[in-house]
C-alpha cells in the first residue's frame, strides 16, 4: 500500500512539473480580429414586427473590454425598446481552436441565454445560432458588416428551416469617442 502511495505522489509531483514547463497559451491572431469591437458603441435598430414582438426602434449602449488574458471580449449592454421595453446584458466574445469559430455567449435581464458561433468573410462576421421563440424552434443568423473601425451595419434574421431567412432587425453601430 504505500509503495502505491508512493507511485502516485511521484507521478503527480511528474505531471505538476511538465504543466510548470508548458508555455502559457497566448491569443492568436483569431483573438486580435475581435479588436474591432472593442469600445463603446451605441446601436440604433429597427425591429420587425414578427416572431420576436410588434417592432419598432431599438437602442442599445454597449461597452466591451478585453478580459485579462485577451482571450475573450467581455460586453455590457443596456438596451431600449418601445414595444418590448428595457433591459441590460453581458455577453462574451472568442475564438475556439477546437473548433475553428468564433463563440458569443449572452445573458440579458429577461431571463434569456444566446450562444452562437461565428465565422468572418472578409468585412463581414456572421453568427449562426439555434433559438427558441415563444417556444418555436428558429436558426438565428445575426450579420456584422464592418464599414470603418467606428461604425458597422447589423442585421438579425431568422428562419424555420435554415433556408428561408426573414429579417427581424436592422441597424447600425457607431462607436463612442
Amino acid at each position: 500500500m504505500k509503495t502505491l502511495q508512493l507511485s502516485c505522489v511521484a507521478a503527480l509531483i511528474l505531471a505538476a512539473s511538465a504543466v510548470a514547463q508548458m508555455p502559457m497559451p497566448k491569443p492568436g491572431p483569431e483573438h486580435k480580429k475581435l479588436d474591432v469591437f472593442a469600445g463603446s458603441w451605441t446601436l440604433e435598430g429597427d425591429m420587425k414586427p414578427g416572431p420576436m414582438g410588434p417592432g419598432g426602434k431599438v437602442t442599445e449602449n454597449e461597452t466591451c473590454e478585453w478580459m485579462e488574458g485577451g482571450f475573450f471580449l467581455a460586453c455590457h449592454v443596456k438596451f431600449s425598446s418601445a414595444a418590448m421595453g428595457n433591459g441590460s446584458g453581458q455577453s462574451f466574445l472568442g475564438y475556439s481552436e477546437n473548433d475553428k469559430a468564433y463563440t458569443y455567449r449572452a445573458f440579458n435581464s429577461w431571463g434569456e441565454f444566446e450562444e452562437a458561433k461565428g465565422s468572418w468573410d472578409n468585412d463581414t462576421l456572421t453568427w449562426l445560432s439555434d433559438d427558441n421563440m415563444g417556444g418555436m424552434k428558429m436558426k438565428g443568423r445575426f450579420t456584422m458588416k464592418v464599414n470603418s473601425p467606428t461604425s458597422y451595419n447589423f442585421s438579425y434574421e431568422v428562419s424555420q428551416d435554415g433556408t428561408k431567412w426573414t429579417t427581424a432587425m436592422d441597424g447600425k453601430a457607431t462607436k463612442n469617442k
